[in-house]
């Protein structure tokens, strides 16, 4: 006599071989955010809003000419102040973000390699892993990343900001770098590289 499975250990089953798609989905996914958000950083708005992060970051706000003014210069998204970005201009900010977005491309490029070259996918996951250990130490040198002290009793720790929300997502970028290396690395190991293996592709 023969038993039938249920049907939701089928679905299990299937659930099961996911991740062999989800690696894939998550290096597009990170490359689709290096693209995109390095390709925006060549654009004013974009440069004006990652200004806090930088002046206060020890190391960033050395490539600003002004960093201690930043606050009196800060424009809202969508808003045009010719004062104000005369002065962004002066102060290296839109130099500063077309260099950065410069080199999120060019990760985001890496992490679709990966798809004719398994050792430049692995620099660009490596890359993936580093970056959000920069971006994440923004919660503790900038202060707009925690909502400030206007009136209301919630404020500082532990209360992010719109920004400081934003740069806390980057925990899942650093979590989809360390899966990344992972697979390249075991890519590498078996001998399986995008092309035909040789010798001097597994040295």
């Amino acid at each position: 006599m023969k038993y039938s499975l249920p049907p939701v250990h089928g679905l299990l089953l299937r659930a099961s071989c996911l991740d062999e798609i989800g690696i894939h989905l998550i290096r597009l996914g990170v490359a689709v955010i290096f693209l995109w958000i390095g390709a925006l950083k060549f654009v004013p708005y974009e440069a004006d809003s990652i200004t806090p992060f930088v002046a206060n970051n020890p190391v960033m706000s050395l490539f600003y000419a002004h960093p201690e003014q930043y606050k009196e210069h800060l424009t809202h998204e969508g808003q045009l102040d010719p004062v104000k970005r005369e002065w962004q201009t002066a102060n290296r900010t839109y130099s500063f973000s077309k260099g950065l977005g410069t080199v999120e491309i060019l990760i985001g490029i890496l992490v679709l390699s990966y798809f004719f070259s398994r050792r430049l996918g692995m620099v660009g996951a490596v890359l993936t892993f580093l970056t959000p250990l920069v971006t994440l130490s923004f919660l503790i040198t900038t202060p707009e990343a925690w909502v400030q002290s206007t009136g209301d009793s919630e404020f500082g720790f532990p209360y992010l900001s719109g920004g400081g929300r934003l740069v806390l997502k980057d925990v899942l970028m650093l979590a989809g770098g360390v899966v990344m290396i992972a697979d390249s690395a075991r890519q590498l190991l078996s001998g399986r590289p995008s092309h035909v293996p040789s010798e001097v592709d597994l040295a």
